[in-house]
C-alpha cells in the first residue's frame, strides 16, 4: 500500500506542554536540512533540537570537508551547543541563540535557511525547495516506537538546495538534491541501555524525478557484519527498521534491505564502501554501491556514536548522487565493531623523541 504524505502545516509543531502539563523530558522535536558540495567533498548538518518538557534546546551547525577528520573540533567549522535557550519563533521562522534559522515560507514547499558565525569564520545562506511529497514517518530509531502516548509523528522530504556557503574567506556555490527530516513529540530515550540494538545506518539518495529512496537499518547479517554473533537477529526478520521510497511521485514502502559493507573507516569504523539491494513493495529492486568521499562524527547523544559520510552513490544504470550516510551504535555496538579496529598505541607507536 503506498506511503501516506504528512500535510504542511506539520513543518510548524513543535509545541510547549499546556500550563499544568508535564512532559517526559526525553520527548524531542527536531528539524534537521543538509547539503553537499560534492566537488570540494563538503557536507553540512544545519539541526534544531526542542526539548519542550524544560524548556531548552539544541543545535547549530557542521560543515566538514574529507575523510580526515578525527573529531568534531577538527573540521571545517562546529558551532552546535547542547544547551540553549527556547529558540526566538517569529511568525514561521525560528532562530537559535548561536545563529542558525530556518524560515518555513511556504511550509512543506519552500524554506529559507541561514546562519552567520559571531567571528566571520562562516556564514551560509540556502534556499530547500521540495521535490517530492513530505513523506509520513512515524519513527525513525527502534527503541522510538514504545513510546507513543504523546502522538508522536514525524517526515522525510527530499529538497533541492541552493545558495552559498563562506568557509575562511572562500565562497562556494551550493546546488544538491539533499533530504530533510524531522520529529515532533517523539520521546528519544538516552539512558546507555536505550540502544541494544546493532550498528544501524540512515542511507537516504535521490536520483532524480523518477526515484529516490531511504532505509535506516543494519547489514545483512547473511555478509558477516562485524558484530554478527553479538545480537540475536531472527530468521526472517526484516533487516531496515523503516524506508520509503518515491517512484515518479507516488510514495511506495520498501520490503526488503540487504546492505553489505565491504570497507570501514580505520579509526571509527564507519562504513567506507558499501552495497545495497532495495526491494520496494511492489516487487522491483534496485542495486547500489556507495563510496565515502567525506567523514565526520556529528552531534548528538553521547550515549549513541552519531558518524556522518557524505557519500557517492552509484545505480545499477550508472546514475549518480550525493547524500549523507549517518551510523549510529550504542555501547553495545560500540564494543562490538572495536573486534574490527586494526588501530593500537598500546605497543608505544606514536612516541615522539
Amino acid at each position: 500500500m503506498p506511503l501516506p504524505s504528512q500535510p504542511p502545516e506539520t513543518d510548524l509543531i513543535f509545541p510547549l506542554p499546556p500550563d499544568g502539563e508535564t512532559w517526559d523530558p526525553c520527548l524531542i522535536h527536531t528539524h534537521y536540512f543538509g547539503f553537499c558540495i560534492p566537488e570540494e567533498r563538503i557536507g553540512a548538518l544545519l539541526y534544531i533540537r526542542y526539548q519542550p518538557g524544560f524548556p531548552l534546546s539544541g543545535g547549530g551547525v557542521e560543515f566538514y570537508r574529507g575523510l580526515d577528520n578525527l573529531s568534531l573540533t577538527t573540521v571545517e567549522h562546529i558551532d552546535y551547543e547542547l544547551t540553549m535557550p527556547w529558540p526566538t519563533v517569529e511568525g514561521n521562522k525560528v532562530t537559535t541563540r548561536n545563529g542558525l534559522s530556518f524560515d518555513f515560507v511556504e511550509p512543506g514547499k519552500r524554506m529559507e535557511l541561514s546562519y552567520a558565525a559571531t567571528d566571520d569564520s562562516a556564514s551560509m545562506a540556502v534556499t530547500a525547495t521540495a521535490i517530492t511529497p513530505l513523506c509520513a514517518r512515524g519513527h525513525v530509531l527502534p527503541d522510538e516506537e514504545l513510546h507513543t502516548n504523546q502522538a508522536p509523528g514525524g517526515s522525510e522530504q527530499f529538497m533541492h538546495m541552493t545558495g552559498s556557503l563562506t568557509l575562511g574567506g572562500d565562497t562556494y556555490a551550493v546546488d544538491c538534491n539533499y533530504i530533510r527530516d524531522r520529529s515532533w513529540r517523539q520521546v528519544r530515550y538516552e539512558r546507555r541501555d536505550a540502544s541494544l540494538y546493532p550498528p544501524i545506518a540512515w542511507t537516504p539518495m535521490y536520483f532524480g524525478a523518477h526515484l529516490s529512496f531511504n532505509q535506516i537499518g543494519f547489514e545483512d547479517p547473511a555478509t558477516d557484519p562485524v558484530w554478527a554473533g553479538d545480537f540475536d537477529i531472527p530468521e526472517g526478520a526484516p533487516h531496515h527498521n523503516w524506508g520509503w521510497l518515491c517512484r515518479d511521485g507516488e510514495l511506495l514502502n520498501i520490503a526488503r534491505v540487504r546492505r553489505k559493507v565491504t570497507r570501514l573507516h580505520p579509526i571509527h569504523l564507519v562504513a567506507l564502501n558499501q552495497e545495497m539491494e532495495i526491494t520496494d513493495e511492489r516487487g522491483d529492486t534496485y542495486l547500489v554501491r556507495g563510496e565515502a568521499i567525506g567523514f565526520a562524527p556529528i552531534p548528538g547523544w553521547h550515549n549513541l556514536a552519531s558518524l556522518e559520510t557524505l557519500t557517492r552513490w552509484q545505480d545499477e544504470t550508472g546514475a549518480v548522487t550525493y547524500g549523507p550516510s549517518q551510523t549510529f551504535w550504542g555501547p553495545k555496538g560500540g564494543r562490538s565493531m572495536l573486534k574490527a579496529s586494526t588501530f593500537s598505541l598500546e605497543s608505544g607507536a606514536g612516541t615522539r623523541a
